[in-house]
């Protein structure tokens, strides 16, 4: 299933949003070479938000306790839990998410 989640207008380069997308909360970043990633936006250790974490290269870091995932493949190299990652895409302006 494609959904078109927001505009790319909505996003800051270098940051993430988290939109509800059929129940679930995702993260959508968009990267400083302009393409966007999405993936689950709860942190299985604590919760934390991981839309609000930073962008480091290929990863975002779990603003609570500092986890860290691939904005890849969701793969966490401390060993906790990793999350999912979604195909994310941009089509005219939009940033569309296969769940």
């Amino acid at each position: 299933m494609s959904v078109q989640v927001g505009a790319v207008e909505d996003l800051t380069p270098g940051e993430g949003r988290a939109y509800v997308v059929d129940g679930k909360q995702i993260a959508v970043f968009l990267l400083s070479d302009g393409s966007v990633r999405a993936m689950d936006a709860v942190c299985p250790h604590k919760g934390g938000p991981l839309a609000d974490g930073q962008i480091d290269g290929a990863i975002v870091v779990c603003p609570l306790h500092q986890y860290t995932f691939s904005l890849d493949d969701g793969s966490c190299p401390s060993g906790i839990a990793p999350v999912r990652t979604y195909p994310a895409s941009l089509e005219d302006g939009k940033v569309t998410v296969q769940l």
